[in-house]
């Protein structure tokens, strides 16, 4: 949900037309801002542009407003406001509602205290939560004070007075004002070294804040202005006593601390886009346990539109240093729960590199986190560190990082992260380390910096070698970049598929892939480098690439690999045939099957089925596939032998056909046969050449052991059967 500051708007402040009694009055004393010639002149003018005469009932004071007088609201009421600024040092009391209209400014130097009529007050303010207590501001006032389009309404002239409010209740730790303001002209906050609300604000102008004024403004509840806060100094928007709403806010200029909190157990989403134009301007987020913050806008430059419509002119400029550093920005997340984004856009909240932005993981009450929910690709260009404002890399940020598992969610990081905690990639999401143009790396080597990946790991630097260490999760990895990457120590132990597209990826110190679902080298350049370590495979191998170091193969490995090292095959391993070889410079240990259902499907005279470019002789042999034993491959039969090529290649070589039965009986059949070469799956469909067996057995008196009588009992030889 969608919480905001409260605050409560009970009055109205408009600026009309003076009638010419009045004017005759104010002619006849000093204007404040002007000589006795100025004075004419500013009333001449007056009368040139006065707007029309207020609606019946309402009370126009701009005389008394100009000539400095108190005045007493007994209804609604109205100032018209000359051009150019006009300083009142007087004060507004009463009940009625204020309106201030005109094309000028007026700025008010004393803290006015006035109210709504009884009739018109229904909001009802709450403090909830216990020993943890928040303020809640249902069903505002209208409000009491009305800036109208093409006026300004200045509260302060720099010093510490000057507000206009009404504070009647027992709120914590800050002071709600019952006078809720409407702004659809420009609302001045000139207010110093002081803390201040305005109740709930509505309308559609410009609310702004000098800069180094250092008044704090107070943005408590739900508001429904839909125009522009220019923050240049602080405005707190949620404490742990109220939450801040801004639901239809388009743009906020922050030139100074924007800082957002909550109260216990509550979330709080701002969606307004953030600009600055200015060198130190920050975005603060704390949170109460239970509690988390979204943004779900941009953070940006701003090199034009002023204050009432900031942006820029090139999104490229946030990714490139301005003069001065004007265009450098950033964000604390203090001990705070904060996602960027929430799955329905894929604008990244603090787009730059570490020379435009800074964004600082702290811990305070606790350690932070900081989730990334998108709907597409993102690239983090900076840093995430720890340090104290734009020194964010003087010490590791304290906190974890969520890939959210949100469809499209698409994650680069391109810049060497430097935060000790952990990583963890939710099912469906990506995060790529390294953009191809910029390297990203993980600060690893501990538990707690580990990598609990269920969706798609993929590194992809390009110079930048990088380690990582405590990878589990059911995900895949993938290595993409020309730069190696290492995986170290017993904890990797994800359990998805590694594929290796480019590059090398290496295994240190007892680091393996036993638990990897499949193992891909997809080119002829991926390497996959296990020369400290060996590589067990449980499950799959597979692809064009080259393995450096010895290889067990307790599962599945395919034929187009070439392993530099030795190749051991165990009982339970299998090696599957594929239209290359499986290439071995080692020493070559066989058992374990053969898998012949991947070959080509027109089978050469001799097809080799691993090429041992070592000298040692092979040894061993595929289960039931001794030298010389028999395979079917398509419609031809071949002769095994772990012998062939240069001497100790294990080879396939095709058995020449042999005369049939019947041609050798010189029957009338004139074309040869291939010779009988069923597999044991086969024998079944008859007794083959077995009665001519026992026929010479019987002649001679032999004995015909009983074995000799199995129709066809089944040897092992993996998916396809041989006779030896």
């Amino acid at each position: 949900m969608d919480v905001t500051k409260e605050g409560a708007f009970c009055g109205q402040i408009s600026v009309i037309g003076r009638d010419p009694a009045r004017l005759r009055y104010v002619h006849s004393h000093t204007h404040k801002t002007a000589a006795a010639a100025g004075a004419l002149a500013a009333v001449a003018a007056l009368l040139s542009t006065a707007p029309p005469a207020a609606a019946a009932g309402a009370r126009d004071v701009t005389a008394d407003v100009l000539a400095d007088r108190d005045v007493t609201l007994t209804g609604d009421t109205v100032v018209s406001v000359p051009s150019g600024t006009t300083t009142y040092d007087g004060v507004f009391r009463g009940e009625g509602a204020l309106t201030v209209r005109g094309s000028g400014t007026l700025v008010l130097t004393k803290d006015s205290d006035f109210t709504l009529p009884k009739s018109r007050q229904r909001q009802k303010v709450s403090t909830q939560g216990g020993n943890h207590p928040y303020v809640t501001t249902s069903n505002p006032d209208p409000p009491a004070v009305t800036v109208e389009r093409g006026a300004t309404l200045q509260y302060g002239d720099g010093g510490s007075t000057g507000l206009i409010g009404h504070f009647p209740y027992s709120t914590p730790a800050f002071r709600l004002n019952q006078d809720n303001i409407r702004v659809d002209g420009t609302l001045r906050l000139s207010l110093k070294d002081v803390g201040y609300n305005l109740g709930t604000i509505s309308g559609s102008g410009l609310v702004t804040q000098p800069r180094f004024l250092w008044g704090t403004w107070d943005l408590s509840g739900t508001h429904p202005f839909s125009g522009v806060i220019d923050n240049g100094t602080q405005v707190n928007a949620g404490r742990p006593e109220f939450a801040t709403s801004l639901p239809n806010v388009r743009k906020v200029l922050n030139q100074g601390t924007w800082t957002v909190d909550t109260p216990l157990g509550q979330t709080v989403t701002q969606r307004m886009d953030f600009y600055q134009r200015e060198y130190g301007s920050d975005i603060n987020v704390q949170s109460r346990p239970g509690s988390k913050v979204i943004l779900t806008g941009q953070y940006s430059w701003s090199n034009q539109g002023g204050d009432t419509a900031p942006s820029l002119s090139d999104p490229a400029l946030n990714w490139t240093p301005a003069r001065k550093n004007v265009n450098k920005r950033g964000t604390n997340i203090k001990g705070a729960n904060v996602q960027w984004g929430d799955g329905t856009t894929n604008k990244i909240f603090m787009p730059g590199t570490a020379e435009t932005v800074y964004i600082n993981l702290l811990a305070a009450r606790s350690r932070s986190l900081l989730t990334f929910d998108y709907n597409g690709p993102v690239t983090l260009g900076a840093p995430i560190g720890g340090g104290r404002f734009h020194d964010t890399l003087s010490a590791p940020g304290a906190g974890d990082i969520v890939i959210a598992g949100t469809r499209g969610n698409d994650v680069t990081f391109a810049a060497k992260q430097y935060y000790d905690g952990s990583t963890t990639v939710e099912k469906g999401a990506v995060l790529r380390l390294g953009s191809g143009q910029g390297d990203g790396s993980l600060l690893t080597g501990t538990e707690r910096r580990r990598v609990v990946n269920n969706g798609t790991l993929f590194v992809n630097n390009a110079k930048r070698a990088i380690s990582l260490a405590y990878v589990s999760g059911s995900g895949a990895f993938v290595q993409a970049g020309a730069a190696t990457t290492t995986l170290t120590g017993s904890a990797v132990t994800y359990s998805g598929a590694t594929t290796v597209k480019k590059g090398t990826l290496a295994l240190r110190s007892g680091a393996t892939l036993v638990r990897s679902k499949v193992i891909r080298l997809s080119s002829a350049g991926s390497r996959l480098d296990a020369s400290t370590s060996g590589l067990r495979v449980a499950t799959t191998l597979t692809g064009k690439g080259k393995v450096k170091g010895a290889v067990t193969n307790e599962g599945v490995v395919a034929g187009g690999l070439t392993v530099s090292g030795d190749y051991t095959q165990r009982a339970k391993g299998e090696l599957v045939l594929r239209d290359k070889p499986l290439k071995v410079t080692g020493a070559v240990r066989l058992a374990g099957s053969l898998d012949l259902s991947a070959a080509g499907a027109d089978p050469a005279p001799e097809i080799t089925v691993l090429d041992h470019a070592g000298r040692a002789r092979t040894n061993g042999a595929f289960t039931g596939l001794k030298e010389g034993a028999k395979v079917k491959l398509a419609d031809t039969t071949y002769r095994i032998s772990y012998k062939g090529g240069d001497g100790n290649d294990v080879v396939l070589g095709a058995v020449a056909a042999s005369p049939s039965p019947s041609a050798a009986r010189g029957t009338e059949s004139s074309g040869a046969v291939a010779a009988d070469t069923r597999t044991a799956n086969t024998a079944s469909s008859g007794l083959g050449w077995w009665p001519y067996v026992l026929a010479v057995g019987l002649l001679l008196g032999l004995v015909v052991p009983a074995s000799l009588y199995r129709r066809g009992g089944r040897r092992r030889g993996g998916r396809h059967a041989a006779q030896g």
